[in-house]
């Protein structure tokens, strides 16, 4: 993590910080009370607990250390809310989240205003110098929220989508058309040496950390994102009961939980069904394939005789095709502020030379181990769990999602989860050699 940004002023910080905490109530706004605590399994958190935590962030990393004579709001929620943090002492076990009726919705609805409050006062109360010391961790902090407001979406899909009614969180998707995919075209990368990693000033984690040179042989990428009619095919053709395209782990994955499609996925009368943040609807067949884990993104590109693009891959062709420069303006992104809550169909064609949808709609998985970078250095303390104690057992996923907020992605951001993991919006692009 970088703690050289450049100098934003007061008003600055304190406006993105308000912005982004009133995105977090935003997203909670189609809820009723009994969705704020349900948990549906280990990996899934109640929306009760993300507003919590995201503020219990702010409490414990700012408020405590730097506000004077600074009262934690309940100092029982120390226990309640640490997510992960051994530094930080005991915590609740994280599969109990979900027994956690009290405290209530609107006494952790209290506990945010009362840490946005005292927030707000630190300005006045440290001199300019302690004030611009704790600039990074705020920022952190905000990033931090924003990353628990893309798990919020995605929890929210799987308390709601395994709902034997199949509820709406939103009560429309907007009407995006989008082409169909009739044929496959790859953007040829020539091979040399690239630079990777992130390099500037601006924020980043720690885990872009270690800006340097890679070499590539000759590659090529598909230049847009899979689709479900795409994965339809595997299925018919037996992909899921065919052990010769599956890694072990995956075979075993695949037998012991009795896959055989996509999460989400429901097959009723001969009709293939999707569940989405807008119910169930007909599958579509030229929207990307998503809720996928790394082991059937694997056993696809082996049925199709291709593979998973590496990380490097997929960040240099993410350069090439100049989304570095445009980030920010890319309209067409389908990110959380469309309101989508799903990946849409190609809405301009990639070209040999510039690949689609690189950024938003779906996590791209990577052939890639989520591992540090070269010369990375852990930060001392507690923001050294934030990334690092997790590189092993790992893969780096890319490009962000339809649950992503824009001013929390850049190329360089690396995602990562286990490869059996797909409640998240992933799912993947194909590569070769050239």
């Amino acid at each position: 993590m970088n703690s050289e940004l450049l100098t934003p002023t007061e008003a600055d910080i304190l406006a993105r910080y308000k912005e982004v905490r009133q995105q977090s109530i935003r997203l909670c706004q189609p809820l009723q009370p009994e969705d704020y605590v349900v948990q549906p399994i280990g990996d899934v958190s109640p929306p009760k607990w993300h507003l919590a935590h995201t503020t219990w962030f702010f409490e414990q990393f700012i408020l405590i250390p730097s506000f004077p004579s600074y009262r934690e709001f309940n100092d029982q929620f120390n226990f309640l809310f640490n997510s992960y943090y051994e530094s930080k002492g005991d915590r609740m076990v994280r599969t109990n989240r979900g027994n956690m009726t009290r405290p209530t919705t609107q006494e952790v609805i209290n506990y945010r205003s009362y840490v946005d409050e005292h927030l707000h006062k630190l300005p006045h109360l440290l001199s300019d110098s302690a004030w611009q010391a704790i600039h990074y961790l705020i920022e952190l902090g905000l990033h931090h929220e924003q990353q628990h407001q893309e798990l919020l979406v995605t929890d929210l899909k799987y308390i709601l989508g395994h709902n034997p009614l199949f509820p709406a969180y939103a009560s429309e998707s907007p009407s995006i058309e989008g082409m169909a995919v009739k044929r496959e075209e790859y953007v040829s990368v020539p091979g040399g040496n690239y630079s990777i990693g992130f390099q500037g000033s601006k924020f980043h984690f720690d885990n872009e950390e270690g800006h340097h040179q890679i070499y590539l042989a000759d590659y090529r990428l598909l230049n847009r994102l899979v689709t479900s009619g795409e994965l339809l095919a595997f299925i018919n053709d037996g992909g899921y009961q065919n052990a010769d395209l599956w890694l072990s782990d995956g075979w075993a994955w695949v037998q012991e939980n009795k896959v055989v499609s996509p999460h989400y996925w429901h097959q009723q009368e001969g009709q293939w069904y999707e569940y989405t943040l807008s119910g169930l609807q007909v599958l579509n067949p030229s929207r990307p394939v998503t809720h996928v884990s790394y082991y059937e993104a694997n056993a696809y590109a082996r049925w199709r005789g291709k593979r998973l693009p590496t990380e490097a891959e997929w960040e240099v062709a993410c350069r090439l095709a100049s989304y570095e420069d445009n980030f920010h303006v890319l309209s067409q992104a389908n990110l959380v502020e469309s309101e989508s809550f799903h990946p849409q169909a190609l809405q301009t064609p990639g070209t040999t030379s510039v690949p689609a949808q690189m950024i938003g709609d779906v996590w791209e998985w990577t052939q890639s181990a989520y591992l540090p970078y070269p010369f990375y250095q852990r930060p001392a303390g507690a923001l050294g769990e934030y990334n690092g104690k997790f590189m092993i057992n790992q893969m780096v996923l890319r490009g962000g999602s339809c649950a992503t907020p824009e001013s929390h992605l850049r190329i360089t951001y690396r995602n990562f989860f286990q490869p059996d993991k797909r409640w998240q919006f992933t799912g993947f692009r194909l590569a070769e050699h050239s």
